[in-house]
């Protein structure tokens, strides 16, 4: 009994190996295998034509868009032009991957309404990262600031390092980066797109000559055009701003180009200084009034 047993599971398991055989070395498998690999080429082939095109297209269309007087920011072209290429590939890769399964006979139908069960569970739990994703897209597509500019985004003030999908990235002035999800952004200043203007006010004496601080400013400010490409046209001279008690407070306005007004400012501030000290207009300082017992007034300076 235990050897026609035996006998009886090999007969059994030779008919499998033969079976496997016939099924290796037919003809309608190979013939499958063959037509499946052909397609399989074609369709990775006509993918990589289709995003090589796709990104000369892409690549082209956007860089004569871009360099219009409105936007001629090189980096918040190569950001748009980055994120297109990317959103093709991605989008190419994934059609590619349907067509080979379709290619090999696998039944995709199953394959996507249980990936689109699977999606939807997963969009009710990251919500909030559906938000961020939405609205990087945004804030790239309608370039509201870019890599390298300088901006105040909620509470946070810096250069912006990185912009992604998700979160964005921005370099603070003493070295700290703060990493900012892109659902959380409300308010953005970006002072980068448009020129700045330098506000200069300085303080003189009550009993300066304001007509002769006029005419040696005036005369300084118009040669700065030449001298500092930042500056957009000749400075301004206001006149007098403010009067407080023995200060007179003069003012000077700059158009610069972005983010420069801070070093014209101090440049202003540096010359401005020399030409009043040298034509002996005295700059305002604090003083203090002193009584003595006898009622008699008498005033000292304090420096």
């Amino acid at each position: 009994m235990a050897t026609k047993a035996v006998e009886k599971e090999a007969k059994g398991l030779a008919k499998m190996a033969e079976k496997t055989w016939d099924y290796f070395t037919s003809d309608e498998l190979w013939e499958f295998i063959i037509h499946a690999s052909i397609k399989i080429v074609m369709i990775l082939v006509i993918s990589y034509i289709v995003i090589f095109i796709g990104k000369k297209i892409i690549t082209r269309v956007f860089s004569l868009k871009l360099k219009t007087p409105i936007n001629q920011s090189e980096r918040r072209q190569q950001t748009i032009i980055k994120l297109l290429h990317s959103t093709l590939s991605y989008l190419v890769y994934f059609s590619a991957m349907i067509a080979i399964l379709s290619a090999v006979e696998i039944n995709i139908g199953g394959l996507l309404a249980g990936a689109g069960i699977a999606g939807l569970a997963i969009g009710f739990g990251a919500q909030s990262l559906v938000k961020d994703i939405i609205t990087g897209f945004f804030i790239i597509l309608e370039d509201q600031f870019g890599v390298g500019d300088y901006i105040r985004l909620n509470n946070s003030e810096g250069t912006v390092t990185e912009i992604g999908l998700r979160t964005t990235k921005i370099l603070g002035v003493t070295g700290e980066q703060y990493i900012i999800p892109n659902g959380q952004i409300l308010d953005v200043v970006n002072f980068s797109v448009n020129n700045s203007k330098a506000i200069i006010d300085m303080q003189v004496a009550i009993d300066a000559d304001i007509e002769k601080v006029e005419r040696l400013l005036t005369a300084y400010l118009e040669t700065l055009p030449s001298k500092f490409e930042e500056l957009v046209g000749v400075p301004s001279f206001l006149g007098v701003q403010n009067v407080v008690g023995t200060e007179v407070t003069i003012r000077i306005v700059a158009e610069t180009q972005p983010l420069q007004h801070y070093t014209i400012a101090r440049v202003i501030r540096r010359d401005v200084k020399e030409i009043l000290d040298k034509n002996g207009i005295p700059m305002a300082y604090p003083k203090m009034m002193l009584y003595d017992r006898g009622n008699k007034e008498s005033e000292g300076d304090e420096e």
